[in-house]
């Protein structure tokens, strides 16, 4: 007869837990000023940096387009297609690829005149056509401004300036960004009277921007120059960290989840005295002070 062993689920478990803890104690042991007694928890800190760094365009993407006006919608969308024909092509000569142009808004509407103790009248209709054109020599912008009005452009919504290759700032507003929130904490934790321990956690917020955007709508008499300032690009970035605090009050206590008393690291409870666990002044592991009882093998 081949003698077995039989112990209580709660019994197993305490072993278990106690095995786990011999084998990777040293293993998970937290550095010098970086342990919290049982039933509390590290203290953190988070804090938010931010960065900026500056950075010279190398191209632009204006709007821009024709609106025209006719006593018939099919009389105004001649007329506009005429226009943004023309515009296109003073586009072209002056050195833009077609594949930099691209229409970004087609709009027919009626015009219509409202008057006191009368049904609103249509007048006429109203037709625009915007194009989308990027620019890469800004030496040129100018120039290319002062063609497409003289060729019959009568709106421009707005230039918008970029960097092709602007990755490398972004980078350096990044560093900027983990820098300044490096200095932040520090100033906080030495305030309270804490360490600053390693980084936690560390998350990139997506937060840059354009530079200079100016918007202006023009008339079909200009001057024989458009005046374009390019400026420079501001490239941000913001860093949210969070860093552990070390040093003595850096330890708060856990909320109870179970019976007081009784759970464990992660606030789970715990078997009890009395319900198959051994007794706290019951030695577990290594060794048991009694043998276990011997049972008959279940016959087959």
């Amino acid at each position: 007869m081949t003698p077995s062993l039989q112990l209580s689920k709660a019994r197993m478990l305490a072993l278990g837990v106690a095995a786990f803890g011999l084998m990777s104690g040293p293993a998970l042991a937290a550095g010098p000023g970086m342990q919290c007694g049982p039933g509390a928890q590290m203290s953190r800190l988070s804090v938010t940096g931010d960065g900026l760094a500056r950075i010279a365009p190398d191209m632009a993407t204006v709007q821009l387009g024709v609106t025209t006006q006719g006593d018939s919608a099919k009389t105004a969308m001649d007329q506009n297609s005429d226009q943004q024909a023309a515009v296109i092509k003073a586009l072209t000569d002056a050195g833009i690829d077609q594949a930099q142009i691209q229409t970004s808004g087609l709009n027919l509407n009626p015009m219509i005149e409202y008057g006191e103790d009368r049904a609103p009248t249509v007048t006429g209709y109203q037709a625009s056509n915007m194009v989308s054109v990027r620019v890469t020599d800004l030496a040129r912008l100018g120039e290319v401004l002062d063609a497409i009005v003289s060729a019959g452009a009568n709106e421009i919504n707005g230039i918008v300036f970029a960097r092709e290759d602007g990755a490398d700032a972004q980078d350096d507003a990044r560093k900027q960004a983990v820098a300044d929130a490096r200095r932040k904490a520090e100033v906080l934790a030495e305030a309270a009277g804490l360490t600053l321990g390693p980084v936690l956690t560390i998350r990139d917020n997506q937060n840059s921007g354009g530079g200079p955007r100016p918007m202006m709508r023009m008339e079909a008499a200009m001057a024989d120059s458009v005046p374009v300032q390019a400026g420079e690009m501001e490239m941000s970035s913001q860093v949210d960290i969070e860093y552990a605090l070390m040093c003595d009050g850096a330890c708060a206590p856990k909320g109870p989840k179970g019976p007081k008393g009784h759970h464990d690291k992660k606030g789970d409870d715990m078997p009890m005295p009395g319900d198959g666990a051994p007794a706290p002044d019951e030695p577990i592991a290594p060794g048991i002070v009694e043998p276990l009882p011997e049972t008959d093998a279940p016959a087959n």
